[in-house]
């Protein structure tokens, strides 16, 4: 790996790190290390990254703000690649809005409700980033990414960018087209909003936040929700009508406030998480026929 940080530097590609914990860069705060952990500071950089990563044929991950995500025990091999500090540009022209992937999608829904512009009130207290909120077509209340998305700037592995149309995002339930047939990274979104009253919006962004903040554990390092709801049955509810609340294994645990929620209760293991999450499922198939599917990304290595 020495080689590939190297080369990154010699590109003058400058936060570059080796044997990183993801621990630090994961809303669970678990995580093994990243054999090289490198921070672009905007997208030409990012793009010549990942031409020198093509080139040399080597493995990588992209993660934003770290929400939705559980990293095993054993880390990731190859580089992972983190979007935030130079990819949180934000433009407005009238209700059209330009924004980067690495921009907070709570902060781009509070900043808009400021100014009356109407659409992404369902992001009221959504943690992660809005790269990878078009990524998952991460949604709340109703509505997701694919009502307000017009087009998005995408990054492939070989270094090449192409906007992509709302159309050609191919959106679906908690899904797009980068996690299915072309993978790669949202660096920039336009989205399209509608005006509205300004106290009414804030008001909507607010109740969001307000009900996501009183009835789940933000409190505790967590993932957001673990589990996709298996309609017309509602993942929490399976969970909490099964007597699992407060269920714990090792350091994990799900929440006594939300049962699609797993928390890390001080040292839970990425171990503990995956054998909560079996039993969970183990259960809910055995009570109700029904099989319970993860939402939450799960990557790295495997002994």
């Amino acid at each position: 790996m020495r080689e590939i940080v190297e080369l990154l530097k010699k590109a003058g590609i400058n936060d570059v790190k080796e044997n990183e914990p993801l621990s630090k860069h994961t809303t669970m705060k678990i995580g093994g290390p990243a054999e090289v952990f490198v921070e672009p500071q905007d997208a030409d950089e990012l793009q010549e990254i990942l031409r020198i990563l093509h080139q040399e044929k080597m493995p990588w991950r992209v993660i934003g703000r770290g929400s939705n995500l559980l990293v095993l025990d054993e880390g990731i091999k190859g580089v992972v690649i983190k979007l935030g500090k130079g990819m949180d540009h934000l433009e407005q022209t009238g209700t059209e809005v330009t924004v980067g992937g690495g921009f907070p999608i709570i902060k781009l829904a509070t900043v808009l409700s400021r100014e009356g512009l109407s659409g992404l009130e369902f992001a009221g207290g959504i943690p992660g980033s809005v790269g990878g909120a078009v990524y998952m077509n991460a949604g709340a209340h109703g509505s997701d990414m694919s009502k307000i998305l017009k087009k998005a700037r995408i990054v492939f592995n070989d270094g090449s960018s192409e906007w992509l149309t709302n159309e050609e995002m191919e959106f679906s339930y908690r899904t797009s087209v980068l996690q299915l047939t072309r993978p790669g990274i949202c660096v920039e979104a336009v989205l399209s909003l509608s005006e509205g009253d300004k106290e009414q919006v804030t008001a909507e962004m607010q109740k969001h936040k307000d009900y996501r903040r009183d009835t789940q554990p933000w409190n505790y390092p967590c993932a957001g929700s673990i589990f996709r709801n298996p309609l017309p049955n509602h993942a929490g509810k399976l969970v909490e009508d099964a007597g699992l609340k407060g269920h714990q294994i090792g350091g994990a645990q799900v929440s006594d406030l939300h049962g699609n929620f797993i928390v890390n209760t001080g040292d839970a293991t990425a171990k503990d998480v995956l054998d909560l999450i079996a039993y969970i499922q183990r259960t809910i198939l055995e009570a109700y026929s029904v099989k319970m599917e993860t939402e939450v990304e799960i990557i790295g290595e495997t002994r």
